[in-house]
């Protein structure tokens, strides 16, 4: 067995950030080479991975990035099992660089074929690398849970925490106000963008009950049916992005979803909402 000197040893710990022991049992074990240290321990931290595969990952952080010239967005959830590590400077770092090379990138129709492309913040490895190296160092169950790209013109918002994302889908040019519109969304969460997008199963249930309530009222039945059209508004405003009024009454005025995206030149034509779950 080679001899190891404490400088290999201390430039391999700078290199990845694992404990001197670990490092210079790496060293020994790969006859002082120090990229195929580095493999093995990659190899021994996958071993530690896919023990701790099965352990709750409730924490974590979606990461949103989006280029209003490029007409591209993508989000991701990177989960792990603690908040501490989910606020860790590397593990948001993480998040997002996946986001970017997402957009970026050719795509992905899996996060294994995501985690197989080019980290956008370390030249030379892949995001996989990446992934496993700051494992290796947590010890922590990572699990990289979602990913969404559209390809078109979006607007973006992920709460400061990490704890929910929004990603919006728009015809025309994505003004400031799309940011506005997926804070909006992330605040009231609407279900759907428009009327027509609800099932008529659950629009008509809900008329169903209005009807009896008016009854109930001793309401005429020839004023009922007005009634409950009337009353639909309450229920749409609930589930609906475009008949809410827009929570940032300070910057827009009292104006409903809909009259802010025509203002900006903007046709919604979806959103997608994410939140980590509640513990």
């Amino acid at each position: 067995m080679p001899e190891i000197n404490v400088a290999a040893v201390k430039a391999l710990r700078e290199k990845t950030g694992l404990p001197m022991m670990d490092c210079k049992r790496a060293l020994e074990a790969s006859g002082g080479d120090a990229e195929k240290a580095i493999e093995h321990l990659r190899k021994a931290g996958a071993k530690v991975a896919e023990k701790r595969s099965g352990r709750s990952t409730t924490a974590g952080h979606i990461s949103v990035y989006y280029d209003a010239a490029k007409n591209i967005g993508a989000m991701v959830d990177l989960r792990c099992e603690s908040a501490p590590v989910a606020a860790n400077e590397e593990f948001v770092a993480l998040a997002d660089a996946l986001a970017r090379q997402l957009a970026s990138g050719p795509g992905a129709d899996s996060p294994e074929q995501l985690l197989a492309q080019p980290s956008p913040d370390k030249p030379g490895i892949t995001l996989q690398q990446q992934y496993d190296d700051l494992f290796n160092r947590i010890r922590e169950a990572f699990k990289l849970e979602r990913i969404l790209r559209i390809d078109g013109a979006c607007g973006g918002y992920s709460h400061h925490n990490g704890a929910v994302g929004v990603l919006l889908h728009v015809e025309g040019e994505p003004a400031e106000s799309a940011k506005d519109i997926c804070m909006h969304i992330a605040a009231l969460r609407p279900t759907v963008v428009a009327k027509e997008d609800l099932d008529p199963a659950e629009v008509n249930k809900e008329k169903e009950i209005l009807a009896a309530a008016a009854r109930q009222e001793g309401k005429p039945e020839k004023i009922i049916e007005k009634m409950v059209q009337g009353r639909l508004h309450d229920f749409y405003a609930q589930r609906c992005l475009l008949e809410q009024p827009i929570a940032n009454e300070m910057k827009f005025g009292k104006k409903s979803v809909a009259q802010v995206a025509q203002e900006a030149g903007m046709k919604i034509l979806r959103f997608v909402h994410w939140e980590l779950p509640k513990e």
